[in-house]
């Protein structure tokens, strides 16, 4: 999932220890179990908390891969899968089985009686709907790539004998052939080759299931989503403003402990934290970097940090003749002096990246990146001129999310280093900034460098590599393609065993650190901070606020 206000800062390498060792469950302690009075210890039930986001890009399941929207469909909605405190995936209170002897037929069971926030039951048809809906080329969905193995996929998105126009091919079918429902409460999902990543990915937002009032009016349900989760909403998203819901009466699963929600979206982090410090604003995920000297002097316990999967890089747009020249990237690489700016923006807060993957997902490889990830200006020289040189370029980021300072920073470097002149370019906010990329990379215009966050959809190596750098990958901006590399990130998925599979997936990482499609830059944890007000605060490795466990003092 494309990372948002990606201020997620480390805390040193003790800190991405305990990331490692956490694997992305959260705090140790199950603040989502009620307790036997049915508030939260320390807490009381009922009243309302605020939330810091910027403003979602889509709020639709099927369309929706960024952590504003996410954080928002995860108060609404509940699916399949879940994730333990080793990354490994738990079913939901919604599911009895997701259950395959050969990880290529599934059959999948739900538990009876859960309804969506307009009544409707939440059925088998629940999914194979959605699921379908997303995975019609017609539909032009974000997360279409995330079906790309369910059996009949091809039908539904035909090879585009003209990619370079903006005509989708005609699909010779609307619905996936291995999506077959036995009845309201299960249904089958067959896939065209086994994936062992297939009920782990199921935790997705992509999978999420959908009303049938959603496809009368889509443009209508997004502005209301109506989702089957712990709270509903209480009228339309208020665009740039605010989103607010309220707890769900008639929900199946575990109840949250407070009425409601309102989700405030800032376009300034350093606004929200000081209507934080202020006590007009109960939780924010990420901190301004102006914040991070300070916090725990100025918050005392209401500052914490959790483990993320985490990781920000620098994307090329490969299709720039500019920057097609893999000499000229990996100079921008080395002329970044990734350890100075954790010290001079980021009061040492920041962790460099050295590999393509976090290293909260299993086979993660210490150096993974190689040298390139190093700061070696006078290397960087060389590579530049070998590589017919660089005159100018720009870093182009979302203000909204901590980002002037840094990406001011590295262009200061690169233009010390290289003698290229370089502005960093911001984008009034994130959904913008995806808008632009998405418009850009659909028609191989020349956008410049970018900076750009992950944080994962699902606990696996496969989903850093997948959606960001296989041929036509959801959040592949760069165009980058490598048969090779598609190959083996396939093969993994089709390996009995985990074993094999991380050693395909780590043989496509080192194409990667051979061909250098962007540049790695951070890893990080999770800054969060509260208000006086709220108690029992937690934020898991996908960057999702505890929202049922959350309760007021």
């Amino acid at each position: 999932m494309r990372g948002l206000k990606v201020a997620r800062f480390g805390v040193g390498l003790a800190a991405l220890s305990l990331v490692v060792a956490a694997c992305g469950g959260g705090d140790d302690d199950d603040t989502s179990s009620p307790s036997s009075s049915g508030a939260a210890e320390g807490g009381t039930s009922g009243g309302r908390v605020s939330i810091e986001i910027s403003e979602p890009q889509y709020l639709v399941p099927t369309n929706t891969n960024e952590t504003a929207g996410a954080e928002v469909l995860d108060a609404l909605f509940v699916g399949l899968v879940d994730y333990d405190d080793q990354n490994k995936p738990v079913l939901t209170e919604l599911a009895s089985a997701v259950d395959s002897t050969d990880n290529k037929t599934w059959d999948i069971k739900l538990n009876s009686g859960w309804t969506f926030h307009n009544g409707e039951p939440v059925t088998a048809d629940s999914f194979i709907d959605a699921w379908n809906y997303g995975a019609l080329n017609a539909n032009g969905q974000n997360n279409n790539y995330f079906f790309g193995n369910i059996e009949g996929y091809s039908a539904l998105n035909p090879e585009d004998p003209n990619p370079d126009d903006d005509e989708v091919p005609p699909a010779t079918a609307e619905t996936l052939s291995g999506l077959k429902k036995v009845s309201d409460t299960e249904f089958t999902v067959t896939l065209a080759a086994p994936d062992n990543t297939f009920k782990t990915s199921l935790g997705y937002t992509a999978f999420y299931p959908m009303p049938k009032a959603a496809f009368s009016d889509l443009k209508a349900f997004e502005e209301a989503p109506v989702g089957n989760g712990p709270f509903k909403m209480n009228g339309t998203w208020n665009h740039k403003e605010s989103i607010a819901m309220d707890a769900y009466a008639d929900y199946k699963g575990t109840k949250p402990k407070v009425d409601g929600i309102d989700f405030k979206i800032y376009e300034s982090l350093e606004t929200a934290y000081n209507d934080l410090q202020a006590g007009n604003l109960d939780v924010m995920d990420s901190l301004p970097p102006s914040a991070l000297a300070n916090a725990e002097q100025d918050l005392g316990d209401r500052y914490q940090t959790f483990p993320s999967s985490y990781y920000q890089f620098l994307g090329f747009p490969t299709y720039d003749e500019k920057f097609q020249n893999i000499k000229v990237r990996q100079a921008i690489s080395l002329a970044i002096d990734r350890e100075a700016i954790s010290k001079t923006v980021f009061n040492n807060t920041r962790v460099p990246a050295d590999a393509f993957v976090n290293p909260v997902v299993a086979g993660y490889r210490e150096g993974a990146c190689g040298d390139f990830c190093s700061f070696d200006p006078a290397r960087a020289k060389q590579l530049l001129a070998e590589g017919g040189g660089l005159s100018d370029m720009t870093i182009t980021y979302n203000a909204d999310g901590g980002h002037k300072e840094w990406t001011t920073a590295a262009c200061n470097q690169i233009q010390q280093n290289l003698g290229v002149k370089c502005v960093a370019t911001p984008k009034p906010s994130f959904d913008v900034l995806l808008d632009d990329l998405d418009k850009s990379a659909a028609k191989k215009q020349s956008f410049g460098p970018f900076r750009l966050g992950w944080i994962m959809d699902y606990p696996s190596m496969q989903n850093y590599l997948g959606p960001l750098y296989s041929t036509g990958g959801s959040s592949n901006y760069y165009g980058y393609s490598n048969k090779q590399f598609d190959d083996l990130v396939k093969k993994g998925q089709t390996e009995a065993t985990e074993e094999a599979a991380i050693a395909d997936w780590q043989q496509a990482e080192d194409i990667l650190a051979q061909e250098f499609p962007v540049v790695p830059l951070f890893f990080g944890v999770t800054n969060a901070a509260n208000s006086e007000r709220v108690t029992n605060v937690s934020v898991d490795a996908f960057d999702r606020i505890d929202k049922v466990g959350i309760s007021l003092k």
